[in-house]
């Protein structure tokens, strides 16, 4: 651990409660060539909450009869009856507006993905139904040196944190991408320093950054086990405080 790291940034944990909310599509567009935005709307997000940049919410889509079931939370825990649970994919809440009681997600678009083929042919009125998110850890927005690494499934959680940034602060960001299409969801970022680079070259620098001694912050995140490689291969090559180092698998190459 770096002694020089000031524990007066430390992200905080949050816990929200738990609830199911059945939800309406508003409006979807595509974006970047490999997103739809979608934005939901419903009298039940009535007092939904999310602090954290990388916040979760579990979406569980219809059933092939188009059939939503709502679970039950009971003090027991969460009952969901009879039958097969409804299939479940986690996503970033990209934007929430309170007033109009309006949730956006941006779904990557990719062959074979139960969500994205929900996404592709989701039109308006359609339902499913979002479960938490069940707690949040808050970031700090100022440390003067930041860095993001992400692959397409980050990039909803980046941009959101891209756009809670200071304005003095000009944070660092890797992307794994094999679409070119994506370099225009984060291009009115100009403050930013964006790369779009393959795996090898990320961990590669990765091996070689020049990180401060404090007020760092690291966040990694992408397919689980190139998330564990990136990690490791940062923390062999340098003395980091891990309270400042995020790495999360977001999807599970299976």
């Amino acid at each position: 651990m770096n002694p020089q790291q000031s524990k007066s940034k430390l992200p905080k944990r949050v816990k929200n409660e738990l609830k199911f909310r059945e939800l309406t599509v508003k409006s979807k567009q595509t974006v970047a060539e490999c997103f739809y935005r979608i934005v939901f709307t419903g009298e039940q997000l009535a007092g939904f909450t999310s602090l954290g940049f990388d916040d979760h919410v579990k979406v569980f889509f219809p059933d092939s009869d188009g059939k939503l079931v709502l679970p039950e939370i009971t003090s027991e825990g969460i009952q969901w009856g009879d039958g097969p649970r409804p299939v479940s994919r986690d996503y970033t809440p990209l934007a929430f507006d309170a007033a109009s009681n309006e949730l956006t997600i941006d779904f990557y678009i990719h062959d074979g993905g139960v969500a994205s083929n929900w996404a592709t042919a989701a039109k308006e009125g359609d339902t499913l139904i979002i479960g938490g998110p069940r707690g949040s850890l808050v970031i700090p927005t100022d440390y003067r040196w930041q860095l993001y690494v992400c692959d397409e499934s980050g990039l909803p959680a980046v941009r959101r944190r891209l756009l809670s940034l200071p304005v003095n602060i000009i944070p660092q960001v890797l992307v794994n991408s094999r679409h070119s299409g994506t370099r225009s969801y984060l291009s009115e970022f100009t403050g930013a320093k964006i790369e779009w680079l393959d795996g090898e070259a990320i961990a590669g620098k990765l091996k070689n950054l020049a990180v401060p001694a404090e007020d760092y912050f690291i966040w990694i995140t992408g397919e689980g086990e190139e998330v564990k490689r990136l990690n490791d291969g940062l923390l062999a090559s340098h003395t980091l405080d891990a309270d400042y180092v995020r790495a999360v698998a977001y999807w599970h190459n299976k």
